[in-house]
């Protein structure tokens, strides 16, 4: 089954990376998603403070908001889509990624398949 492992920073301040967050962190959970081959797609964002939200009204008026649009302080800051056996091993995969750590989490979505 695939799910996607939305990564959302919690902390934008790269001075104070988390424990467990540094760059080294990040090669070595994606080297060991890689390697144990359930990884079908993955990428880091660009400029985690850079994005550009598009909604459209029932009338049809398109309004374009720049930055990140969120409630809380989270951005999103990358992805994986991994082929796993089941939700359990998604969430171990999860709990694993740097991006967990920190203020920081990942959520975990069944890719829906038709």
């Amino acid at each position: 089954m695939k799910y996607m492992l939305l990564i959302n920073a919690g902390e934008l301040d790269l001075q104070d990376a988390p424990v467990g967050c540094e760059p080294e962190d990040w090669m070595r959970f994606d080297k060991e998603i890689t390697d144990a081959g359930v990884v079908v797609a993955s990428e880091s964002l660009a400029d985690l403070v850079t994005a550009t939200r598009v909604q459209v009204a029932n009338d049809g008026k398109r309004t374009v908001t720049d930055g990140p649009f969120a409630e809380t302080r989270e951005v999103l800051g990358g992805f994986y889509v991994i082929d796993v056996p089941d939700l359990d091993v998604a969430l171990d995969w999860a709990a694993k990624c740097p991006g967990s750590r920190g203020g920081g989490s990942v959520d975990v979505r069944p890719i829906a398949e038709f």
